[in-house]
């Protein structure tokens, strides 16, 4: 690494543009303070004791079933609203779940969302999210005790947590804190609200999706309460065959608009939290399984899946037993709260930077007019107001990290001098004059 990088220096000059600060931000640093391990253990305990949030479930019970659990969500959000000055616009977003192997009959789902409105892009969405709905070993068992400490209250109470101290800033985005039902029964919720976003021509510009992020004792033995995973797409889902052709053809199997928002959520979070490793797992999610980000992927919007570093089987989708003295459920008890706050922290962090900064640059290219030892790149400029300018990012072609950022002024075309485009994959990421980098897009060949 030291020596790709050594080289990478001398073949780039330091410009004398001035980048702006990356120095820690202070709100940021305030905000992570106020992130309470404490409040997403009280949260976690209030969601176990609905005695199930099965999708299922009973919806009219006062105190059980995933209509009482609902209810309570919706009150804890309203109950920021209140807090924020009536920012957080709070509301149940209700659909109808067809008929469908993990559901008998046609039934109304809840999804359960907060509304933070950007002051500047309203129609610019960023979502952080988490399934409420839980289960035991039988995916129909709507009544049986299903605690859901950490599949996915941890994920519930983080979101909770982000909503309660987020609200009470502004931001230039709007944030959305979603909650999804029917994620056991096939990701019903998060299918129903990506559509609906999409047939609305909502812009989502990512979405930061925690499910199952409170266990550090991994049933592989492994105790490690320092890391945290983040699985993106390489290919994309929406694509279309000439994408896919492009994509093979210059070698951008590993820049999809997903994997840029993991490697964002890396380089902030780690520069906060140093002692909080960020795993990029080069996968759309776990080996064969699924999660709520993948809707949004299949609708073409940048989503990720963030989850604890080794998982736990005897406490997922399990009936809650002792059996030969191993004791088998999805409790509070395997809970690390701490660890929990950790990586609710992880996400504030990207969303105040994400949430703020310039939108990602339009049209990128690059120039292949002709063939030439030069690398120049185009990009349309920015309309913020407190646009400082561009990052140029760069690569090497088999490292999974960029290696290089060059903050090339307020311009919208930039040539890099004896670099071969055929050696480096190159970025254009927008930043303000707090520093705050949009996410990296991807230039593309043209002849213009």
């Amino acid at each position: 690494m030291k020596i790709r990088l050594q080289i990478l220096l001398l073949l780039v000059p330091i410009f004398a543009s001035s980048q702006p600060s990356v120095k820690l931000n202070q709100t940021v640093l305030e905000i992570i303070q106020k992130i309470s391990a404490d409040s997403i253990k009280r949260n976690i305990e209030k969601l176990v004791s609905f005695h199930t949030r099965h999708s299922l479930s009973d919806t009219s019970h006062p105190s059980i079933g995933i209509g009482s659990a609902r209810r309570w969500l919706k009150s804890e959000l309203e109950r920021y609203s209140r807090q924020s000055g009536g920012r957080l616009k709070v509301e149940f977003d209700e659909f109808i779940a067809p008929q469908g192997p993990r559901v008998p009959r046609p039934t109304k789902m809840v999804n359960v969302i907060g509304i933070l409105p950007g002051r500047i892009h309203k129609d610019k969405v960023y979502i952080v999210s988490a399934h409420y709905d839980s289960r035991a070993g039988d995916a129909l068992d709507s009544t049986g005790f299903a605690p859901g400490a950490n599949d996915d209250g941890s994920g519930t109470a983080a979101v909770l947590e982000l909503a309660r101290v987020l609200s009470k800033y502004e931001f230039d985005c709007t944030i959305m804190f979603v909650l999804f039902a029917g994620e056991e029964q096939g990701l019903l919720g998060s299918r129903h609200l990506a559509k609906k976003l999409k047939d609305s021509g909502t812009l989502v510009l990512g979405v930061l999706n925690n499910d199952i992020i409170g266990n550090t004792l991994g049933g592989n033995g492994i105790n490690d309460n320092t890391q945290v995973r983040i699985f993106s797409e390489g290919l994309p889902l929406s694509r279309d065959e000439n994408m896919l052709r492009l994509i093979a053809s210059v070698g951008l199997e590993n820049d999809s608009p997903s994997r840029q928002l993991a490697r964002y959520i890396k380089d902030v979070g780690e520069r906060y939290l140093p002692n909080f490793k960020v795993n990029l797992i080069f996968r759309r999610d776990r080996f064969l399984r699924g999660g709520d980000h993948i809707p949004f992927n299949e609708q073409g919007f940048p989503a990720v899946r963030i989850s604890e570093m080794n998982e736990n089987y005897n406490h997922q989708h399990q009936d809650v037993r002792v059996e030969n003295g191993v004791k088998y459920g999805d409790l509070p008890e395997f809970v690390d709260f701490e660890y929990c706050a950790n990586v609710t922290r992880l996400n504030a962090i990207a969303l105040y930077h994400l949430a703020n900064a310039p939108l990602p640059p339009k049209n990128p290219v690059i120039k292949v007019a002709e063939l030439e030892y030069n690398t120049t790149l185009k990009w349309e400029m920015n309309s913020e107001d407190d646009l400082a300018g561009y990052n140029i990012c760069i690569r090497e072609t088999s490292s999974p990290f960029w290696e290089k950022k060059i903050f090339v002024g307020k311009v919208t075309e930039f040539t890099l001098k004896n670099i071969s485009k055929d050696n480096f994959i190159f970025g254009i990421q927008a930043v303000d004059i707090d520093g705050n980098e949009s996410p990296v897009v991807i230039p593309l060949p043209s002849g213009r």
